[in-house]
């Protein structure tokens, strides 16, 4: 999971930890899942993870050959992502690079990467469009380069306040406030309705070409059985195939969307139409 552009007192052990639970290995485990399908088929690329938390997603990447820049700001978590390079052996594929994400543009070249995450990081920084422009610039050229973005889905924050809070006033509040206020950072987090961050793409000029639920039912259930490890298979079994769907995706905790640099979508479309 992402880390924030900005400071944010996160405690990473205990994050790791939580990414342990059941909750957390759901959120991880769709979100690569979805992503799979849309990775290069050559997996000797570059990638880059924008805000890479603990690591799950950018050790994943390079045990499939990658090589990673795995980056974020918080110096914790960056040791927690090197602990879990140096468990899998893959300190030769992984670079860990400690920088906010708001400095993107004057890190990397243009066109440098063919993976990029940006996973639940938007929502931390008062300037979302502009990391979206500079995950833009920084996509190769390239038909299979591809970029995987979560943040939280509006609809989402309003059923947990109703359900498992059940918290009337905060529910009320989620359904137009810009901002909630997060469990694991005490900080307020904006939200997204797929709308808007389909828009923010569009103006970013990144092409949608998936787009996802992530946690679509989990986060209203009761704790008991959220955390029945026995079942995890079936419930991840579950959660990707609801997760798949537009109108249980539009209730999601989470909104996944996978996109492309510019003009790839009409390039692809014209090879499948020769193929014809």
């Amino acid at each position: 999971m992402a880390r924030p552009a900005q400071s944010v007192s996160i405690d990473a052990a205990a994050y790791a930890g939580y990414l342990r639970t059941v909750s957390g290995r759901l959120r991880v485990d769709l979100a690569w899942e979805n992503l799979r399908a849309f990775l290069p088929t050559k997996a000797q690329g570059r990638a880059l993870d924008v805000g890479c938390g603990t690591g799950e997603i950018a050790v994943r990447l390079a045990e499939l050959g990658f090589r990673v820049g795995a980056l974020d700001s918080d110096q914790g978590m960056l040791a927690e992502t090197q602990r879990a390079v140096a468990e899998a052996g893959l300190q030769a594929s992984v670079s860990v690079v400690r920088s906010n994400a708001e400095e993107l543009s004057n890190r990397f070249s243009s066109a440098s990467f063919d993976v990029i995450i940006c996973h639940n990081l938007l929502e931390f920084t008062d300037r979302p469009f502009e990391i979206l422009q500079a995950i833009e610039r920084l996509l190769a050229r390239s038909d299979e380069a591809v970029a995987s973005i979560i943040v939280r889905n509006r609809a989402g924050e309003v059923l947990s306040a109703a359900i498992r809070a059940g918290d009337l006033a905060m529910t009320e509040d989620n359904l137009t406030a810009a901002k909630v206020r997060g469990k694991l950072a005490d900080q307020l987090m904006s939200v997204f309705t797929p709308a808007e961050l389909r828009a923010m793409l569009a103006d970013a000029r990144l092409e949608v070409v998936a787009e996802y639920g992530v946690r679509v039912f989990t986060d209203y259930l009761p704790e008991q059985l959220v955390n029945d490890s026995a079942g995890y298979s079936r419930l991840l079994a579950l959660e990707q195939k609801l997760g798949k769907q537009p109108e249980f995706a539009a209730i999601a905790r989470y909104t996944q969307v996978i996109a492309r640099p510019p003009g790839t979508c009409a390039r692809l479309q014209d090879k499948r139409d020769e193929q014809h």
